[in-house]
């Protein structure tokens, strides 16, 4: 087997590259980069320029699956400029592999797209699974949808598709947890907002292994990509300082400063997601890491 995989030397992509080599699964990658083109019979990279309408359709040769992971840092401030870009990143460079497979004879089968939980209206209370339909009325919302959309346009060449709404990635570098110890580290960190809002965790090792299960057992349809067992924000902060020896002793961070900081992405910390793994346990999938002091345990050792 080989797949084309875009976004494949970030944070999950790295990871899914390593569990495709582990298991003999062959890869292809795109990249923007010249200089990080390797060319071996089971890693290959290829170039592309989203931003000039290219790509070297060598990428898909004997190709079977794409893993679509790219998507400009949604966690930088949100000028129009990076607003445009964080749309841009998903949207257009989902077009331009749609256009180049419909003019080019190739052999995909099946299209695993990276999607996020944020398109799920932010609440205290309501469990979301895959078949809530309301959409959060946010730009993270609105991103979502068009990502998504374009995801699901893969169809129309015959593939089955498959869409993976990625949860608040641990990983030892990068992702949130980097963002978490840095406070904490100095005894500054606290609650944000009212510190209840629920924070639908997962390690990067089951991000990696759900995109690994969907590939090997052909899976189309949404997938949530969330540990079983979502906390809030209070209890997130505290377990991180636990590990890190530290203590939380400062008031919680009130929602007016972190709006008056951030701005409109504000949302990001202090949006509300509970959400469930249900579809995709069903499936067969069992995570590596259910329960959040195991995973930080894993991650901070």
């Amino acid at each position: 087997m080989r797949v084309l995989i875009t976004g494949a030397t970030g944070l999950i992509g790295t990871k899914i590259t390593q569990l495709c080599q582990e298991k003999g699964i062959k890869v292809n990658y795109l990249t923007t980069t010249k200089d990080k083109i390797e060319s071996n019979p089971d890693y290959q990279g290829f170039y592309w320029n989203p931003e000039k309408d290219e790509v070297d359709p060598e990428a898909f040769k004997g190709v079977s699956t794409i893993i679509n992971l790219v998507g400009e840092n949604i966690a930088k401030r949100w000028t129009q400029e990076q607003k445009d870009k964080i749309l841009s990143s998903r949207v257009d460079t989902a077009a331009l592999l749609y256009k180049t497979l419909q003019n080019n004879n190739h052999h995909i089968t099946h299209f695993i797209s990276a999607s996020a939980i944020g398109i799920y209206p932010s609440s205290l209370e309501k469990l979301y699974t895959e078949d809530n339909e309301a959409v959060d009325d946010s730009f993270v919302g609105e991103v979502v949808v068009q990502w998504e959309e374009a995801a699901d346009s893969f169809g129309d060449l015959g593939m089955d598709v498959a869409k993976i709404r990625i949860g608040l990635v641990l990983a030892r570098e990068g992702g949130l947890l980097e963002k978490l110890k840095e406070p904490v580290n100095f005894n500054v960190g606290s609650p944000l907002g009212s510190g209840n809002q629920w924070q639908s965790w997962i390690h990067i090792n089951d991000v990696a292994g759900i995109f690994m299960h969907t590939l090997e057992n052909k899976l189309e349809g949404t997938f949530n990509a969330v540990a079983p067992n979502p906390v809030t924000n209070k209890e997130l902060v505290n377990e991180v300082a636990s590990k890190m020896g530290k203590s939380v002793w400062l008031p919680n961070v009130p929602a007016f400063a972190i709006k008056a900081v951030l701005g409109e992405m504000s949302r990001l910390v202090l949006s509300s997601q509970l959400v469930s793994s249900d579809k995709i346990e069903q499936t067969g999938y069992s995570f590596e890491y259910t329960n959040l002091a195991k995973a930080l345990e894993d991650l901070m050792q």
